[in-house]
């Protein structure tokens, strides 16, 4: 595996987010870019692209760690979560087109908030 240029890298990366609405997990971003950089490269520019806001990241069922894009216009707002619908038949994972706000607590501070439902989506469930 040949060593990719960060810049290379990280505009990869940043594409394949361009692409989709859906939700990408680690291990499948991995495995799509493996020929083009090493784990640690994805996993530093997910770091990265999550810091600075474009990326949310939640755990998924089975604890897998996925990240999707979030809304550019709320991309620092820690006040909002971003809610992703997980389809456990066909594994598809969707943000939903809802925001949902982080209520205050008295005497805590939240750092990080996920917002996962899973089931069936319209298309493994006939009956949607």
């Amino acid at each position: 595996m040949g060593k990719v240029s960060e810049t290379k890298s990280l505009k990869a990366v940043l594409e394949r987010f361009e692409e989709t609405n859906e939700a990408l997990s680690v291990v499948n971003l991995i495995e799509e870019f493996k020929d083009q950089m090493n784990r640690t490269t994805v996993y530093r520019i997910l770091a990265r692209l999550e810091e600075n806001g474009y990326l949310q990241s939640f755990s998924g069922t089975g604890g897998l760690k996925w990240y999707a894009k979030t809304n550019e216009s709320k991309a620092k707002d820690n006040n909002t979560v971003y809610p992703h619908f997980q389809c456990e038949d066909c594994g598809k994972t969707e943000r939903l087109p809802i925001d949902v706000p982080v209520p205050e607590i008295a005497e805590h501070q939240v750092k990080t908030v996920s917002f996962l439902l899973v089931g069936s989506c319209g298309q493994c469930d006939e009956g949607i």
